[in-house]
């Protein structure tokens, strides 16, 4: 009988999978930032170079979601996720291999593969959130494996501080750890990953509080296109353009407290360790409220839009990072910038699985994620031209960005999806 009870929770196992992918993920992508001043020294970059590195590494991304969100839903999380983690790993430990004579182009031909693989995480993820979690738990469920982002970025610098010289010596070696974390992981999720309709165990009452308030679909696919012309999936993506904010954070936070307030690899690791310890909290929490708004009776489509409200007013204070003196008060505002993205990012995915049958929603979330890259893209070339032409007063201009766009974005969201009426498994509305 008790061990009937202990694996009645399995989904937390599959939760608890999510989360070590996605730290692995957010690891081998925060790697590059928390290099960046030192590898701009070493080989000479430009800002508009380390930009061209970066725009790379989120054209892949865009391209890999519209590719990888249809191709999970077509060969199913199972497969689809390994095949991501597998891509991603490959291209992550290649960027140790770049050598200095063609460092700009090996290091965005190495990020491109590692945007093309990353890029199958988020909609895998969620598929797999989908799939074995009702609706009221999605996004605290989402809110936890979403924290694991900063658990990776959290690791960046201390592995880098603890490996790499002042002078760049040793820098190639926190881009081989991935290999072996990886290949951990893909042991476990086979061992592990079945869906709970057919999993030994999984209780019948656990199965029934996961399918409690969605229906069981039939196993017809759909293809891609389908869901292209639904106004939920613009609106889905239109959320998604403040992607661009986080990656700003991820990619050029390190740079801006080198820039301004003379941060280097081996001082980092605090200001990293406070601001994304605040963006957990941010995710954890975040994904936390709307549910206790459900439970409490209020509807969906309520539930997340307050809770989306309530992000975008705490975001607003990163706005004034730019125009701060004082180091720790600005990372103090990136962190609570970084909180409430976090807390919005855990609401906004559970949009997709909120409005869409499961079968659907990876290749949603791939559309929406592929809009949020192409959003990154142009933040990364117009800050990289800004910084060369006139200096640091381009972060200002970044952190206005980064403050007030929730609001606006939010704004279009609830006239584009006003009420979230969920689709069936044709993705049609249905009836109330």
């Amino acid at each position: 009988m008790k061990e009937t009870q202990k694996l009645s929770n399995y989904r937390y196992r599959i939760l608890g999978l999510l989360m070590f992918a996605t730290t692995i993920n957010y690891f081998d992508r925060s790697l590059i930032g928390v290099l960046a001043p030192t590898l701009e020294k070493l080989f000479g970059w430009t800002n508009s170079d380390y930009a061209n590195i970066m725009i790379s590494f989120k054209v892949a991304y865009a391209l890999g979601l519209l590719f990888m969100g249809g191709l999970i839903d077509c060969l199913g999380t199972k497969k689809g996720y390994t095949l991501s983690i597998v891509i991603w790993s490959v291209f992550g430990m290649l960027h140790a291999f770049v050598r200095p004579g063609f460092s700009v182009i090996g290091f965005a031909a190495a990020r491109f593969g590692l945007g093309f693989g990353e890029s199958g995480n988020f909609p895998a993820a969620i598929k797999t959130t989908a799939e074995w979690f009702p609706k009221k738990d999605r996004a605290f469920a989402t809110g936890l494996f979403n924290a694991a982002t900063s658990i990776g970025a959290i690791a960046a610098p201390f592995v880098v501080g603890w490996i790499v010289h002042e002078d760049g010596k040793n820098w190639q070696f926190p881009f081989l750890i991935t290999g072996i974390l990886s290949a951990f992981w893909v042991f476990l999720w086979f061992k592990m990953y079945k869906k709970p309709e057919v999993h030994p165990y999984v209780s019948k009452e656990e199965l029934a509080y996961i399918q409690s308030d969605s229906e069981i679909e039939n196993e017809e696919k759909l293809p891609w296109i389908s869901v292209v012309g639904k106004k939920e999936t613009w609106a889905f993506a239109l959320a998604k353009t403040t992607d661009a904010v986080w990656w700003f954070y991820l990619f050029w936070g390190a740079k801006f407290l080198a820039d301004t307030f003379d941060v280097n690899i081996h001082n980092i690791a605090l200001p990293f360790f406070v601001i994304y310890i605040m963006a957990d909290i941010g995710s954890i929490l975040g994904g936390y409220l709307s549910g206790v708004f459900i439970k409490k009776g209020w509807s969906i489509n309520k539930s997340r839009k307050i809770t989306l409200l309530i992000c975008s007013l705490i975001i607003l204070p990163v706005a004034m990072v730019a125009v701060t003196d004082n180091k720790w008060l600005a990372i103090f505002l990136i962190g609570l910038g970084a909180a409430g993205h976090q807390a919005w990012s855990a609401n906004i995915f559970t949009l997709a699985s909120d409005v869409f049958p499961k079968k659907a929603t990876a290749s949603v979330v791939g559309i929406g994620g592929m809009v949020g890259a192409v959003a990154g893209i142009i933040v990364d070339k117009a800050l990289g031209t800004v910084l060369d032409t006139a200096g640091n007063t381009g972060y200002f201009w970044a952190f206005l960005l980064a403050g007030s766009s929730y609001l606006i974005v939010l704004g279009l969201v609830h006239l584009l999806m006003p009420n979230m009426t969920p689709l069936d498994e044709n993705l049609n509305k249905k009836s109330n």
